[in-house]
């Protein structure tokens, strides 16, 4: 019920939440991370960002603020790496690490899917390899084998404990979390064109993302951090699913103009698996 409730708030207002009890101080809550944080793409817009982040009021960490009554510091930005945490990554905007303080009671982020350019490279590379083939076989696979996930392993799984440790070094005090990725594609049968990813390279791209999100977890394990599986709730709501069903928006005739990413119902469903992991309802 609380799910179904999150996912309606994302849509439209006025579905009954816990609220914080009365004369509590609200929650100081600092949201960090990328376009799947930020919630590109996404209407409303959060008139408060920097164009560049694509910031949207609906994306996850504004649903889990309302939900509890907290005071967000929203720091997300669209293409954000690990190391946006320490240095600034558009002229104007501070590094993401900036909002984050001794006195921050929550912590919450996704990242890690664009360093080293894994995401982005992996899908247009894999993109390119399927429009060769007409969707048919592994191009993909065969071109890059274990390079992407050599990447994940060498780099960014050290990246993801470094901004972790980080994270708890200027807020020792702090609730930290960190989500896995929602499914982006299911993992057997793709749907090509929608997602142009040829058929034998769907499985290879889900293990991609598998992989990933294990070194999220893993990197949680070691830092101390709350690990958020999306695995799970997001199963079957991925980009090829109709357009009721999915969390994810596809590259071709979907309803999000940033592509591959959650829509309102993915970040709502994101907000929910987060209070639940967190006890936060």
């Amino acid at each position: 019920m609380v799910i179904a409730c999150l996912l309606a708030t994302a849509v439209v207002s006025g579905c009954a939440v816990a609220v914080p009890t009365a004369g509590a101080p609200p929650l100081r809550y600092v949201a960090l991370g990328d376009s799947y944080s930020a919630g590109s793409g996404i209407e409303p817009i959060d008139l408060d960002a920097p164009l560049e982040c694509l910031r949207s009021a609906a994306s996850y960490p504004h649903v889990i603020a309302a939900t509890v009554g907290a005071r967000l510091t929203d720091v997300t930005c669209r293409g954000a790496r690990t190391t946006d945490f320490f240095v600034g990554q558009y002229p104007g905007v501070a590094p993401q690490l900036d909002a984050v303080a001794a006195g921050t009671q929550l912590v919450t982020m996704t990242i890690g899917g664009n360093d080293s350019g894994l995401f982005v490279d992996a899908l247009l590379g894999c993109i390119e390899a399927a429009l060769r083939t007409l969707g048919q076989g592994s191009p993909c696979r065969h071109e890059y084998g274990s390079r992407f996930e050599d990447t994940v392993r060498a780099a960014t799984y050290p990246a993801l404990v470094r901004v972790l440790r980080a994270v708890r070094d200027k807020a020792p005090a702090a609730r930290v979390a960190i989500l896995g990725y929602p499914w982006i594609l299911p993992p057997r049968t793709g749907c090509f064109p929608q997602m142009p990813i040829a058929s034998g390279d769907v499985p290879y791209l889900y293990h991609l993302e598998q992989s990933l999100n294990d070194a999220i977890r893993r990197a949680a394990t070691t830092t101390g951090a709350t690990y958020v599986d999306m695995g799970r709730v997001s199963a079957g709501h991925d980009a090829c699913r109709p357009e009721p069903d999915r969390w994810v928006e596809p590259v071709l005739f979907g309803t999000n103009p940033v592509v591959v990413h959650p829509n309102a119902r993915g970040e709502a469903g994101m907000a929910a698996q987060a209070l639940a992991v967190l006890h936060l309802r």
